[in-house]
């Protein structure tokens, strides 16, 4: 027999998901089969694998050690934390803005993936968890049944605010505080081109799966085209540039990088969506900036260094 006491990161999901990762290798009809003949209880009661669990709920499998170890991983915990990257705390590849028990905001470099694209990626998700564990936030047995992940996304080349969930609850309340708006997101960027007044722009997003791209429509042609919006306030005009501060009202893949090139100004570095290039610019100058939480409280999030440095580039230029 093994027991189990359901901990913070494990509680508020539904009992048969808990049982899936921690029996990854058994079926779900197994896993079934084994809650109607009372194999598995929880609570020392029989259970449907509907039931909610909560924090210090017991768990017992009355499986035989071997019945145990055939559906259960049989990585070590060794294992799991060799797939992931090789941190110094005290030298982390991100910077922590703000951490509680149940969330984490860090600012994301440009160049970093938020999550991965292929397998063998190392992603903000991975940096992540290896911070965690060398925090002792959490332990390698716990990530066989929950693990930590991002609530937002930001493209690899855009830095700045980036939302993780420590715990479930931590995972689940800002995820549907983002979806509701409730969380109220600011960007910086460098366009190019003058522009002297802030505008709310509308209007419709088309992705295109192959080319990764999108395209900003003034009408919907199709079901799958997305509304969405997006409001700038020039804060700085510059050398046949502006520095923008983008109120991020939808958000959609790219929303704010085709919109502004959509209106004829790009943002500087941005090539893919029409950007001229420079040398002297080595990534698109987006960055998640601000972030408005619901009791008002701020996170702001430090301009990187090659934004600042162009910024003090076209800011002297006559």
């Amino acid at each position: 027999m093994r027991e189990f006491s359901i901990t913070k990161n494990e509680a508020g999901q539904r009992f048969d998901k808990y049982l899936k990762k921690l029996l990854c290798n058994a079926t779900g009809s197994f896993i079934y089969k084994m809650l109607r003949k009372k194999n598995i209880v929880l609570n020392d009661k029989k259970a449907d694998g509907t039931e909610k669990l909560q924090l210090n709920d017991n768990v017992k499998l009355y499986f035989s050690e071997e019945t145990y170890l055939k559906f259960t991983s049989s990585i070590e915990e060794s294992a799991i934390t060799d797939k992931l990257p090789k941190i110094d705390i005290k030298h982390l590849p991100f910077q922590i803005l703000y951490e509680d028990e149940d969330i984490l905001i860090i600012n994301k470099p440009s160049g970093m993936l938020s999550q991965k694209a292929k397998p063998e990626d190392i992603s903000a998700n991975e940096y992540i968890l290896s911070y965690l564990l060398a925090a002792n936030v959490l332990t390698a047995d716990e990530l066989k049944t929950f693990r930590p992940s991002i609530c937002n996304r930001l493209d690899r080349n855009t830095s700045g605010i980036l939302i993780a969930g420590k715990t479930l609850i931590g995972l689940q309340t800002m995820a549907e505080k983002l979806k509701s708006r409730d969380i109220q997101k600011y960007y910086r960027c460098i366009v190019e081109g003058e522009i002297r007044e802030a505008k709310h722009i509308k209007g419709y997003l088309r992705k295109d799966e192959a080319s990764n791209k999108v395209v900003i429509l003034t009408q919907p042609q199709t079901k799958e085209d997305k509304w969405i919006e997006t409001e700038y306030v020039p804060i700085q005009n510059l050398h046949h540039a502006t520095l923008l501060e983008v109120h991020l009202i939808t958000g959609r893949t790219h929303q704010i990088r085709a919109h502004l090139a959509s209106i004829g100004h790009p943002i500087m570095g941005d090539l893919k969506y029409g950007a001229k290039k420079q040398n002297s610019i080595r990534t698109q100058l987006l960055h998640a900036y601000r972030l408005v939480l619901e009791d008002e409280k701020e996170i702001l999030a430090p301009l990187p260094k090659e934004f600042k440095r162009v910024l003090k580039a076209l800011d002297t230029k006559e």
